[in-house]
This record gives structure tokens, sequence and C-alpha cells, in this order.
């Protein structure tokens, strides 16, 4: 399968890997191949601001897709956006139901009670993925998601068989079997991990895959973001190690730190079986946002099979 052949992304992994740059970078390269992207993040009513919306300029994002860039559109998952889109393909009365889940109270019991707030996440993302167009296509053809944080992306993908468990006939029942049908099934969706060419973002990387695969979620690859460009050659190398041993010298650091990245690239290679895509360093002007150079190294992925 290709990128462009799956219709839902999880982009996932540790904050302050880049998690959100490497998000908006997937959706500019897919969206230059000619696919239409939605590109979303699980947010609150009652929240901050949308890091994907500031990416394009914006402080907010809605739970309805609007327009971000040429073929890219954008939104806001709300889980009580989905608990009331739940509720009205079951029960038809619309007012009473926006009424009840204006309740506050109610809101936030929903959210906070074990796996409902996933579930309405979950029913919200397959609302999107079910949308058509004026000709009958889906509205959104590649659907890519900026996960919080790690343990969100665990629920998530382990919430239809947990529900399942729990309620094996009904409405929400169906609705999970239709979540497993995207999530579980490596025709139509996968998760990219995103982590750092550290050892401590590279262990907690290679602990995600593992938690991936017990929710048996595909996992599409690991993306290894700000990989340190090496301008050495092995010789060059060799010859520097003795002398900064000796003397310390400015640049000792950044020196270490290519080392120190080969040889995490080069474990969790080892370790995985799933491809390794390796990103560099963007250290472009403050302004210019790095998304949009990382697209250009992600066109690869984007085109490759796996």
């Amino acid at each position: 399968m290709s990128f462009l052949d799956r219709r839902i992304h999880l982009v996932t992994g540790k904050g302050g890997v880049g998690r959100t740059t490497v998000a908006v970078a997937l959706a500019h390269a897919a969206a230059r191949a000619g696919r239409r992207v939605l590109l979303a993040e699980i947010g609150d009513p009652e929240g901050g601001y949308s890091a994907i919306g500031r990416k394009f300029g914006r402080e907010y994002l809605t739970p309805e897709p609007e327009p971000l860039a040429e073929g890219i559109m954008g939104c806001h998952l709300w889980a009580i956006r989905g608990h009331e889109l739940f509720v009205r393909s079951v029960i038809p009365a619309g007012p009473l139901i926006k009424a009840a889940l204006a309740s506050k109270p109610l809101r936030k019991f929903l959210v906070a009670a074990p796996s409902l707030y996933e579930m309405g996440v979950l029913y919200h993302i397959l609302c999107l993925l079910k949308q058509k167009d004026e000709r009958g296509r889906p509205r959104h053809e590649v659907v890519i998601v900026d996960m919080p944080a790690t343990g969100h992306t665990l629920a998530l993908t382990s919430l239809p068989a947990i529900i399942l468990n729990l309620l094996p006939v009904g409405p929400m029942a169906r609705a999970m079997r239709e979540g497993q049908s995207y999530l579980n099934d490596p025709a139509n969706g996968a998760a990219w991990v995103v982590t750092l060419p550290e050892q401590l973002p590279v262990s907690e990387a290679l602990e995600l895959l593992d938690g991936l695969r017990s929710t048996e979620m595909p996992a599409g690859g690991v993306i290894l973001n700000r990989m340190p460009e090496n301008p050495f050659t092995d010789e060059e190398r060799d010859a520097l190690e003795p002398l900064l041993d000796e003397t310390p010298m400015h640049g000792e650091i950044a020196f270490q730190r290519i080392g120190s990245a080969e040889v995490s690239s080069a474990r969790l290679k080892q370790e995985t079986s799933v491809p390794v895509w390796e990103l560099p360093e963007i250290l472009g002007p403050k302004d210019e946002e790095p998304a949009f150079s990382l697209a250009d190294f992600l066109a690869p992925l984007i085109a490759s099979t796996s």
C-alpha cells in the first residue's frame, strides 16, 4: 500500500518531537500529489489555540472542515461533536439532543468518563471520512490526524475492541466495527510515529510501536525528525575524535550530536521492522514555516509503497 491509498493516518509520538510540524508537512506533500486532504487535531470547544491553525496563520479551528491551503482542509475533532452525531444517528430528535448536550455537567461527564471521550472523537472521525462532495466522491481522500499524545493514540486505537467486548450488538457496536475497518485494516489506516535521533525518544518510539501492535493498529513507519547533517568523512571524524578528547573546542557538542544521532538511528532501524524515514534539521528564518520545506523531503514517503 502507498500512503495515498490509505484513508486515515494518525501522526503520533511524545511531546516536543515535532509531531505537528510533520503532520502539516505530510498534508502538504499529499496535497501536492493531487489528493484532497483533511488535516485534523483533537481539541475542545473550551480549549485554547490550535497548533495546526497557527501553521496556517490562524489561532483557532472549528469542528467543521474549512480551507487552510490549496488542497488542504482543517478542523478540530471534538468528542462532544462526535457524541451529538452518534446520538442523532440513533434518536431522530435533533433539538432535544442539542439542548441536552449543551448541559455543562453532562459534557464534563462525557469527556471525563473512560472511553466515552475517545468514542466521541472516533465517531467524529468516522463522520468526516464518510462525507461526500457534490459528485459523490469522498470529500476528504486522505485524513491526517495530529494526535495529542501517546496515551491518547493507544486509547483511541484500542477503543473498538474494548467497546465490542462490552457491547457486541447495537448501534455502538456497528460504529466500532466501522472504526475497526479503518484503524485496523492496513489498506485503510496507518500510524506514523514521530521521534528524535536521541536515546530516550527512540526508546519511547519503540515502546509506542509495541503498544500500537497490541491494539492491532498498523504502523506505517517511524519518522526520525531533526536528523543533524554530517559534513565529515569517516577519516575526518577519526582524526577529530582524539583531538576533542584532549582539548575542548567550539562545536564539540554539535560534533558529538552527529555521532549520537547516527547510533540512535541505527538502533531504531535494527529493532523495528517498519520503515524509518529521516528528516533533516531545518534551520531557516524564524518567519519561515519548516513544514513547507519538510514536505519536499516527505514526497518519497508519500509516493512509496509498504
